[in-house]
């Protein structure tokens, strides 16, 4: 089983800037070469609740998600405001170079921040299958709901993207590794990095985890990236077969 590079960038995005925040993507990203490449939550506006000023209808992210993934011949993922109808959804693109896509909308809404009250939440789990791996799609909030990712046999990789803020930091740090750890999976969390508009900070806290809880990224300038191997992962868990001994419920959406 060969390789996959998975590669997230460190992104301090500029609030509600989408073309600022594309162009600075775009060039950040030139010289990389990765298998799929990771942007934070609201990666083209910052994680704000003014959908009227953020929410997009028409779908230009998507096309450029679409067009990017073809230019650099990787998947690419990541989450925006979208306004579907009437009702308004913190969604996640994973983009396939074909131009074929998942979309997952954020389950656990960020009730500290009133996310409730805008947006929209989920009621299906992604799982989506590239290059012979499977992939747990989550945003942000959800790495604090283990049920919600607990793994049933039925993906290798969980992604999580975030606005996560200082304040809270080392609960994302410790979240990551523990779901690593207990779903027997690569844990990639992506997390964009400056300050926004809300005067919050985000530190440099994008990282991959192995099923073991190592850390198995590197940094490279402000790309993060981590060589991922089924082969490995699958010797993991047939060494340790924890995942057999695992409760058995179904999960009500």
């Amino acid at each position: 089983m060969a390789t996959l590079k998975i590669s997230a960038l460190n992104i301090d995005t500029q609030s509600k800037d989408r073309e600022r925040n594309l162009i600075n993507i775009e060039r950040a990203l030139e010289n990389s070469v990765s298998d799929v490449i990771l942007l934070p939550e609201m990666f083209t506006t910052g994680f704000y609740m003014d959908t009227g000023a953020i929410a997009e209808q028409n779908m230009e992210t998507l096309l450029w998600m679409k067009n990017f993934a073809k230019k650099k011949n990787a998947a690419v993922c990541g989450s925006i405001s979208v306004k579907e109808n009437s009702l308004f959804f913190n969604r996640c693109y994973f983009v396939k170079p074909s131009g074929e896509f998942v979309s997952y909308d954020k389950r656990h809404l960020f009730s500290y921040s009133g996310e409730q009250n805008i947006y929209t939440a989920g009621n299906t789990r992604k799982i989506v299958e590239y290059n012979g791996s499977r992939f747990l799609l989550q945003i942000c909030y959800d790495l604090r709901f283990p049920v919600f990712s607990r793994n049933n046999n039925d993906y290798d990789i969980a992604l999580y993207l975030a606005n996560w803020p200082k304040q809270r930091i080392e609960a994302w740090n410790t979240l990551l590794k523990a779901r690593a750890i207990e779903n027997q999976a690569y844990i990639f969390g992506v997390n964009r990095i400056g300050t926004d508009k809300n005067g919050l900070h985000y530190p440099e806290s994008t990282q991959c985890f192995f099923a073991d809880g190592q850390l198995v990224s590197q940094r490279d300038g402000s790309i993060i990236s981590a060589e991922v191997s089924l082969e490995k992962l699958f010797e993991f868990r047939k060494r340790f077969c924890f995942l057999a001994d695992r409760d058995s419920f179904e999960l009500n959406l």
